[in-house]
């Protein structure tokens, strides 16, 4: 593995790391104004990874490494506890509390996308011919894909955060689409979809299917995002 390899490495886990406990993070602090504070008794409702790191270090630490060393990119996971009863007597809260933590993905994604069409307005960034994740965007001082640690952490802030937020919002368990679809439910539809959800077969059935249909989701998604950043191209 050379230099460049590592350095792509760290620019993706810190970006990772950053994305990662911005959501569980915002899962948290949405969950504590609405009256469960669970998470903020773990010590969650904060952008330090490191109690997200103590409470999920495979999915932060191992898996992330193992699927960059495999495939050049990271995925991986977090999680933030909540109370159960609270999210029974709730069931609208705790929708809202699934949602928040895409949303603060869609802030990431948003946020990005304008510093990187402000850098090619003023001839800093330019779009990269055959992207991948890493390289959405490049420095356009840097000829051909010479490595630039600024317009990495870009292109991947902005893909990872788009995937996160595509792959959290599918209607299927145990993801946060799931958990927000009671937001349409009557309360007593919401308690028996919720207690319907617990069986573990469930959880993993849904996984299976939201790995299997999540590319041809999120390819027209990323096409119709990269339109709005380079618009014209």
């Amino acid at each position: 593995m050379d230099l460049s390899t590592v350095a792509l490495g760290l620019v993706w886990y810190v970006a990772f790391l950053f994305s990662t406990t911005l959501h569980e993070a915002a899962h948290a602090w949405a969950a504590l104004r609405m009256g469960d504070p669970t998470a903020y008794h773990g010590g969650q409702v904060t952008l330090n990874p490191l109690p997200h790191i103590r409470r999920e270090p495979f999915g932060m630490v191992i898996v992330p490494i193992l699927v960059f060393a495999l495939s050049g990119w990271m995925i991986g996971w977090a999680s933030a506890p909540y109370d159960p009863a609270w999210a029974e007597r709730h069931p609208k809260r705790s929708g809202l509390m699934a949602l928040a933590g895409p949303a603060s993905n869609l802030l990431l994604v948003v946020a990005t996308g304008l510093v990187i069409r402000a850098g090619v307005a003023f001839g800093q960034l330019a779009p990269t011919p055959g992207a991948t994740l890493s390289t959405l965007a490049r420095s356009a001082a840097v000829d051909g894909a010479g490595f630039a640690a600024g317009p990495t952490f870009l292109s991947i802030l902005f893909g990872l955060n788009l995937i996160l937020m595509v792959f959290n919002l599918l209607p299927l368990p145990p993801l946060d689409g799931s958990g927000a679809l009671p937001l349409a439910m009557s309360d007593g539809l919401a308690v028996r979809y919720r207690n319907a959800l617990r069986h573990p077969a469930i959880s993993l059935a849904g996984i299976l299917l939201a790995w299997k249909i999540f590319w041809p989701v999120f390819q027209p998604v990323l096409s119709f995002t990269l339109r709005l950043v380079y618009p014209g191209i």
